[in-house]
């Protein structure tokens, strides 16, 4: 008989935000995979669970993993947690996760607290669209990339950040996307939870001195949309003036312009129809 994964969300800093759910799914596990032993102790001695503990982490998750699968197959319950937060989010459970999906163990989740959402929804910027970045390559090369690939991104960007990269990562963000709204979120949940809404030129100038302290979550405005050309207006109803032209109804032609153009159709044919009215009354006045 199969066992399975349970993917249990642990808290970002505060241990009361950890969930009865939570708790319960480590007291029916058979084993808990972890990513560092000493840190998930502190949580389970915090509410009373004794729980056989395997250390699994980036430098040994593939070799760990087929350990932990095997064991599955055989029928036991793996509960795998990350320090913080989500595990498999920007975190080597990512790996653990597709190895059950390579060898159809089931995979639950019992969701917690996310530093990603939770600074997104205090920093003040756009939350309807955002793409999260994770943590920026330490390769010069490879963070130069990432940066310039992101420049005419839209959405809200959500990045994490260690306290000495700081500095460096917020200059690099000036440089590569100029000056731009930033939220810096630092502590989430802790006693010195912060949230700094300011510019990626003043933050740059604030942390240039490597005095960073604790853990950071930056939240960065997208790319402005262009504003639209009247022009394109324009053209739409001129491109509907040419379907009026060939033998389409105002209705029709409106409607094929507002496809090609992205104008809507009622004001198109609204333009249309005006023209139809303009034209009879100047027939009726030269009639006279």
């Amino acid at each position: 008989m199969s066992g399975k994964l349970v993917v249990v969300g642990t808290p970002i800093g505060n241990l009361s935000d950890f969930s009865p759910r939570g708790v319960q799914a480590l007291s029916d596990a058979d084993f808990i995979a972890a990513e560092d032993t000493r840190v998930t102790r502190k949580l389970l001695n915090r509410f009373g669970v004794r729980k056989p503990l395997i250390c699994y982490f980036e430098h040994n998750k593939y070799a760990r993993g087929e350990e932990i699968c095997a064991r599955m197959e055989a029928g036991e319950t793996c509960a795998l947690v990350s320090d913080a937060g989500m595990p498999a989010i920007s975190d080597p459970g990512e790996t653990l996760v597709a190895q059950c999906a390579e060898r159809n163990i089931p995979v639950f989740v019992v969701p917690g607290p996310s530093a990603v959402v939770s600074a997104l929804a205090v920093s003040g910027l756009p939350t309807g669209r955002f793409t999260f970045e994770g943590f920026l390559s330490v390769s010069k090369k490879g963070r130069r990339e990432h940066l310039a690939g992101l420049k005419d991104e839209h959405r809200t960007m959500v990045f994490y950040e260690a306290p000495h990269k700081l500095a460096g990562t917020l200059a690099d963000l000036l440089s590569a996307l100029g000056d731009r709204r930033v939220s810096i979120v630092r502590e989430l949940t802790k006693i010195h939870e912060e949230v700094i809404r300011t510019t990626l030129s003043e933050a740059a100038e604030r942390y240039a001195d490597g005095s960073a302290r604790g853990e950071f979550v930056l939240v960065v405005e997208g790319a402005p949309h262009a504003a639209a050309e009247p022009a394109v207006e324009q053209d739409a109803v001129a491109l509907g003036r040419e379907y009026l032209a060939q033998g389409f109804s105002a209705s029709e032609a409106a409607k094929r312009a507002a496809s090609e153009t992205g104008r809507k159709k009622h004001e198109i044919y609204k333009e249309l129809t005006q023209d139809a009215v303009g034209k009879e009354r100047g027939c009726r006045e030269k009639g006279n």
